[in-house]
């Protein structure tokens, strides 16, 4: 076991506050994806007002069709940038995905917005996997958590600026101005990403495990049966995966909850919603990650029990939000899931990035987001649309609640899942090489 000396040396090279900035421009990036991801779900309202739209179609553009292009092609991509410079990579998605936001703007039936977010999905497959393996090659093993977290920060700054300036804008101008509006800094971005972004040498700071080098980059059939036969990878995958249709079904259902449910205006959730979701999962989610850079030198399993322990604490608050008589109760509650469902992500992609070679880091992150995304943007926003519309005739307006109430078992199998997760880590080879905790 040694360490590549050269490539520890050239990505030395750059300085912490180089390293920094490249972290910080590539979360400022992910916001723009996440952003452009998410408006859909604070402008559903007025589009499926116009586009007359059922609960059950609104969770199909929300989630299933972004999550199925976004899913698949992302995998593709994944192999060619780990063979292709990530940074040209990541600004041609930018730039694909700002586009397809646009045109969302420009949709007159569901069949047209349906094409352009499956658009949107395929833009931003390019994004977040080059992005995990570039930062792997920026932070050493030790530090790769509070890296990963800071680019995950994304998540919640995209959400808030999202729910508040896509709200704004659509109370003011339409839904169709906030499309626009929002898309526009990808196409600045992503010419800026080919500027300042340069290309660090791959596994340059990590430990050589079996070898006097990293092995090459696998065949894509040899990555895709490596991640399936991997246990660790494999639980983090199924675990991350129910974290996120938890997640994404409120991500994409809170705002008509709010204001279906709860009575609340959209200038209010274009306010406070989004100033709730914007600090409680910055917390959250930076939060996680430098628990586990501290917890997780000690003992592995805490990159496991972190989002465990959050999941169990978020359920009480799930109850509150249904339960809550006002809009203004309703939101206090909502605050503790945004942050608490938050803390799985940056464990997640940190155990992928260091429980695999560098070589294969970039197809690793992309399979462990298809199975995140296919089950949580996927299928968590149609779950709860499906229920809704299942009680609709009977509960009107109220419906939406008990597809809330339908996620409180799939919350109990998703702390199971990170639990089983925490035992595969404590066993794997590379882990306790490179986190001997």
């Amino acid at each position: 076991m040694s360490v590549d000396a050269a490539g520890r040396a050239g990505n030395a090279g750059s300085s912490r506050a180089y390293r920094n900035f490249v972290v910080w421009f590539l979360a400022l990036i992910y916001t723009m994806n996440f952003l452009d991801r998410q408006i859909v779900s604070i402008l559903g309202k007025q589009i499926s007002h116009e586009l007359h739209l059922t609960k059950t179609e609104f969770g199909f553009l929300g989630g299933t069709t972004f999550a199925l292009l976004y899913t698949t092609c992302g995998i593709a991509v994944a192999y060619l940038a780990d063979r292709a410079n990530r940074a040209w990579i990541i600004a041609f998605a930018c730039a694909v995905w700002s586009l397809f936001t646009a045109l969302c703007g420009t949709a007159q039936t569901f069949a047209q917005i349906l094409l352009f977010r499956m658009g949107v999905g395929f833009g931003e497959a390019g994004g977040s996997p080059p992005s995990y393996s570039l930062i792997s090659d920026y932070f050493p093993a030790q530090d790769r958590g509070k890296g990963l977290a800071i680019y995950s920060l994304g998540v919640p700054l995209g959400s808030m600026i999202g729910a508040f300036a896509g709200g704004k804008i659509a109370v003011a101008y339409g839904w169709r101005s906030a499309f626009f509006a929002v898309a526009a800094p990808g196409i600045v971005l992503a010419v800026l990403m080919l500027l300042v972004v340069r290309e660090p040498k791959r596994g340059g700071l990590d430990v050589v495990i079996d070898g006097a080098a990293h092995p090459p980059p696998p065949s894509l059939g040899v990555a895709v049966a490596g991640f399936f036969a991997n246990r660790t990878l494999v639980l983090t995958a199924i675990s991350s995966g129910l974290s996120a249709f938890v997640g994404y079904a409120g991500l994409v259902w809170n705002p008509q909850f709010l204001e279906n449910v709860k009575q609340m205006s959209e200038a209010d959730v274009a306010t406070w919603y989004a100033l709730v979701l914007g600090v409680t999962g910055v917390i959250g989610t930076y939060g996680a990650g430098w628990l586990v850079d501290r917890l997780g030198q000690k003992d592995r399993r805490w990159f496991a029990w972190v989002p465990a322990v959050a999941f169990a604490l978020s359920i009480p608050f799930w109850i509150g939000v249904l339960w809550a008589p006002t809009w203004q109760l309703a939101i206090l509650f909502i605050a503790g899931p945004a942050l608490l469902n938050n803390m799985y992500l940056a464990p997640a992609l940190t155990v992928a990035q260091n429980a695999v070679p560098p070589a294969r880091r970039t197809i690793t992150g992309a399979i462990l987001l298809f199975v995140l995304n296919l089950v949580g943007l996927g299928v968590g926003p149609v779950y709860v649309g499906r229920i809704a519309d299942a009680m609709e005739a009977e509960h009107g307006a109220n419906a939406l609640a008990y597809g809330y109430a339908a996620l409180l078992p799939v919350i109990g199998l998703t702390i199971l899942a990170h639990i089983a997760a925490s035992y595969s880590i404590s066993r794997d080879r590379r882990l306790a090489a490179i986190l001997p905790g």
